[in-house]
C-alpha cells in the first residue's frame, strides 16, 4: 500500500475512477490472492505474516485464490491493456514464488529480487500508468528505484523471525543468508540509499516540502528501527515474531500516512 500511495503522489493529472479501480485490484484481489496461495504452498504451523498461529489452508482456499486472480486481470482490463498485462505478469511471478514445481522463493538472492523488483518497481509502474489520465507508459526511473529499494530495505526484516521454520521447509531466505545483525545492518544501507534517490526525485521536482515531510514521519520507523536492533544485539531471540509485526505496523502507518499527506499537498498546490 505504501508504494501505491507514492505512486498516485506523483502522477501529475490522476484519474480517481482509474485509482479506485487499481486500489481495489491490486488490495482486494491480487494481493490477497497472492498470501492466499502462498499459504496453500506453505501449511506453516509457525507464525507466518499477521498470524500468531495459522491455520492450515484447504483446497477451498486455492479455489478463491484462482477467482480472485481472474477476477483481477478482467477488471484490469477497464484501467488498460497494459495494465491488465502487467497484473496477470505479477501474478504469474507471485505463483512462481510460492509454486512447489520452481519455488523461486527457495532461493534468497532471486526471491529478494523477484519481491523487491515486482512488489517495489512494478507495482509503482501499474499504479503511476493506471491512475494517470494520460495512461502513459513513461514512469520516472528515480520513483521506480526508489519504490524498489524501500521494499528492498523493509522485506528482510520481515523474514527475521521465521529463519528455522524456512530452513526446515528447504527455503534459505535472504535473511537468514545475512544473518540476524546482516539483516539490520543491510536493512539501514538499503534505506540509506532509497531516501538518496527519494531526495533526488522530490528535490529535482520540486517538492521540498513533501520530502521534508517524509522524513518527519519516518522518525518513529527509525527509532523502533534502531530499538528493536539494540535488543537483537545483546539476544538474538529478538528477532521474533511480536517485535516483526510491531515493525511492520509502525513501518507501514507512518509510509502509508507520509505519502497520502503529500498526495493531499500537492492536489492543492
Amino acid at each position: 500500500m505504501p508504494i501505491y500511495w507514492f505512486a498516485l503522489s506523483q502522477v501529475p493529472a490522476i484519474n480517481w475512477l482509474n485509482a479506485i479501480i487499481v486500489f481495489i485490484v491490486l488490495h482486494l484481489l491480487v494481493y490477497p490472492a497472492s498470501n492466499g496461495y502462498n499459504s496453500y504452498m506453505d501449511r506453516d504451523e509457525t507464525a507466518i505474516g499477521g498470524l500468531e498461529k495459522p491455520m492450515q489452508p484447504t483446497r477451498q482456499l486455492f479455489f478463491v485464490t484462482v477467482v480472485l486472480d481472474a477476477v483481477a486481470v478482467l477488471l484490469s482490463l477497464k484501467v488498460s491493456i497494459y495494465f491488465s498485462i502487467g497484473v496477470l505478469l505479477y501474478i504469474l511471478v507471485s505463483r512462481a514464488y510460492s509454486y512447489r514445481g520452481i519455488r523461486l522463493k527457495q532461493y534468497p538472492i532471486i526471491g529478494f529480487l523477484t519481491v523487491v523488483i515486482f512488489q517495489g518497481g512494478v507495482t509503482f509502474w501499474l499504479v503511476y500508468h493506471g491512475c494517470s489520465n494520460e495512461l502513459t507508459i513513461y514512469v520516472p526511473w528515480p520513483a521506480i528505484i526508489a519504490a524498489s529499494l524501500l521494499i528492498g530495505g523493509f522485506y528482510p526484516l520481515t523474514q527475521i523471525y521465521q529463519h528455522e521454520a524456512d530452513k526446515a521447509d528447504g527455503v534459505t531466505t535472504f535473511s537468514y543468508l545475512l544473518g540476524y545483525r546482516g539483516t539490520f545492518i543491510f536493512t539501514a544501507i538499503i534505506y540509506a540509499l532509497s531516501f538518496g534517490v527519494l531526495a533526488y526525485w522530490f528535490l529535482s521536482t520540486s517538492q521540498l516540502t513533501g520530502f521534508v515531510l517524509l522524513q518527519l514521519f519516518f522518525i518513529p520507523t527509525l527509532l523502533y528501527f534502531f530499538y528493536w536492533a539494540n535488543k537483537v544485539w545483546k539476544n538474538a531471540a529478538a528477532a521474533n515474531f511480536k517485535h516483526t509485526m510491531q515493525m511492520n505496523l509502525i513501518a507501514s502507518l507512518c509510509t502509508n500516512l507520509a505519502f497520502i499527506t503529500i498526495l493531499i499537498l500537492n492536489l492543492f498546490e
